[in-house]
């Protein structure tokens, strides 16, 4: 079992397609805790090549502040990867998002191109889980190198590789996210939601980014900045969360030696003292980025 790594802030995850220069300038005063510098779907095939340029341009800047920059590369086999890969490793972003990753010896292959082409020890690889290859083999996908960091769902071409339906509640997708999360958390690596496709949708985006929180996902991959505010604010603990959290702790060092703690009426056993100690370092990170 892989031990997880200290909390990064991965609440909200943006797409910006990186053929549109004015879309990664404003991306630079949004409150977004990852950007996702797209080169696969957002970019027409005639813009791919200035769309990398600028993605590498932006990740190697240093303008995006604490904000973790990303760079999603075309995927394994379309002509345009390995030029995409080489250029992403030079330019040092946080992190290479690899499309439709489907097996451990994928993730092995690209970190060792990775690192043939030079990348810089802080650029780790994130690996799209996005069809039923990946759901069978998402196990050894976690574990099989130390510089993969994060799993990010690409449930959109779940859903299309399923032959599903997007419907409220997700029910065909249940199987698929629970079995990528078990993964990830054995593996101690970082997991992302996928997107909200209905940006007029806030009640239906509020429903599910509630339901990604609920299962354990880290955060939320999203396509509009305005689907922002409302993911950072769900994948946060809440004052109510916090409050309580620093009540077990007070009250496990009251009761140190008595045998039996409570709070609020509650039984206080160590795994209640250890999910405490993460929703406070998890409330400390965010707060210190505000």
């Amino acid at each position: 079992m892989g031990e997880p790594t200290a909390y990064v802030p991965r609440r909200s995850v943006l797409y910006m397609p990186s053929s549109n220069e004015r879309a990664l300038e404003k991306a630079k005063t949004l409150p977004v805790d990852a950007l996702i510098l797209d080169l696969e779907d957002a970019v027409a095939p005639d813009a791919k090549e200035s769309a990398r340029e600028n993605a590498c341009a932006a990740a190697a800047s240093g303008d995006y502040g604490d904000r973790e920059v990303t760079i999603r590369i075309n995927g394994i086999g379309t002509r345009w990867h390995d030029a995409d890969l080489t250029a992403a490793a030079e330019a040092g972003p946080a992190g290479v998002v690899v499309p439709k990753v489907g097996s451990a010896d994928q993730v092995r292959s690209l970190v060792a191109a990775l690192e043939a082409a030079g990348a810089p020890e802080h650029t780790m690889l994130w690996a799209m889980i996005e069809t039923p290859e990946a759901i069978f083999n998402v196990r050894d996908i976690a574990s099989a190198s130390p510089r993969l960091a994060v799993l990010v769902m690409g449930t959109n071409d779940l859903v299309k590789e399923l032959r599903a339906d997007h419907v409220p509640g997700r029910g065909p997708l249940i199987t698929s996210l629970q079995l990528s999360l078990l993964a990830a958390r054995e593996s101690g690596i970082a997991i992302l939601d996928g997107v909200y496709n209905d940006v007029k949708d806030a009640e239906g985006f509020e429903a599910e980014c509630v339901q990604g929180r609920d299962f354990g996902f880290d955060g939320k991959t999203l396509i509009h900045p305005g689907q922002v505010e409302v993911c950072n604010t769900t994948f946060a603990p809440s004052e109510a969360a916090v409050a309580d959290a620093r009540g077990i702790l007070e009250a496990w060092e009251a009761g140190a030696g008595s045998g039996v703690v409570t709070h609020k009426g509650r039984m206080i056993e160590n795994l209640h003292v250890d999910i405490a100690q993460r929703v406070l370092a998890t409330h400390d990170v965010i707060a210190g980025r505000r």
